[in-house]
Formats: C-alpha cells, structure tokens, sequence
C-alpha cells in the first residue's frame, strides 16, 4: 500500500516539487500527504494497541531529512539489513556456542550463552533508538524517522562493541554483505 501511495504522491499534478541542497545532497523536495496520512494511521493503531508511547510520533516527510515519499519508502526497506544479520546472529550464538573455547569465552564475558544474547539484544534496544546519530535532537531524536538513524548509529559502532568477535565468530560479515552460515 504504501508503494502506491508514494507514486501517487510523486506523480500527482498538483504537488510540485523543487531541487535542493538538503545536507544530503540535491534532492526533489516534495510533500508527500499520502503517505502522511498513512503513517499517522499505523502509528495511531500502534499507540493505541501498546497503551503508551515513548517519543515523538513526528514523520519527517518533504524535508531535508525525507525529501520526497520515494527516499521515505527508501530508508524503510533498509529495516530488513539492519535486523536481518542481527537476528542471524542471536540464532547463531548457541550453535557456534558447541565449541568449547567459544562457549568458555562467552561464558566468562556474559555469564552464559543465554545471557550473551539477551546482552546484545539489551544493547540495541537500549541504543538502537536512542536519538543519536544525527547533529540535533529534532533530525534523531526520537521521531520515527530518528530512530532509523539511531538503528544506523548503533550499527555504524558495532565494531566498538564488547561483543563483537561473538558477530564474527557467528559469520557476520557486514549490514551490507553476504551473511555466511
């Protein structure tokens, strides 16, 4: 649905658009209310199915963070190369944990196996969207949008991270690789 509603808002005669220098580049500025519309609905049926929501429900749209309703649908099919490899590797853990050196080192970096994974999952969830990544609170911050480039922030320090050898030992070869078994 929302493919279509970003070519409607693209293509539609009345809404104009201009060239601009957005930080990013030059891109084809344009309002993209289809898929305002959208979006505010799913975030409502999101607050309304968790009870509370913590952050700013903001959707940048027709900015210079999301110039146009394509690089909105853009930035969203990147969801999938974030989580992907991270999940690979929360499945991974126990079975590259069978050797016995691995499990030894997660065991005494974690505690144990289980714990190895909950830590990883603890830290993306605690920093994934955190608001960081960007020069001020309102471009991360905690808006929908924001959260995307705090997930690519905490991506981009992976390799600073405590556990990352556990990453490699499990294949993980990039967010933009191949993802060897």
């Amino acid at each position: 649905k929302l493919w279509c509603l970003a070519e409607e808002d693209l293509l539609a005669a009345n809404n104009y658009y201009s060239l601009r220098d957005t930080g990013q580049g030059l891109n084809r500025v344009q309002s993209a209310p289809s898929i305002g519309r959208a979006m505010h609905e799913i975030i409502q049926r999101a607050q309304r199915k968790v009870g509370s929501w913590i952050g700013s429900s903001v959707v940048h749209l027709g900015d210079h963070n999301v110039p146009n309703a394509l690089t909105f649908i853009d930035k969203y099919t990147q969801v999938p190369r974030i989580l992907n490899p991270i999940v690979h590797v929360i499945e991974a853990i126990p079975r590259v944990a069978e050797t016995g050196h691995v499990k030894d080192m997660m065991e005494a970096a974690h505690g144990s196996v289980q714990e190895c994974q909950l830590d990883v999952l603890q830290d993306f969830f605690k920093h994934a969207f955190d608001g960081s990544g960007a020069d001020n609170f309102y471009d991360a911050g905690s808006c929908i949008d924001g959260r995307l480039t705090s997930a690519w922030n905490w991506c981009n320090k992976l390799d600073k991270k405590h556990y990352y050898p556990i990453f490699k030992l499990c294949g993980f070869t990039g967010f933009d690789g191949s993802f060897k078994n």
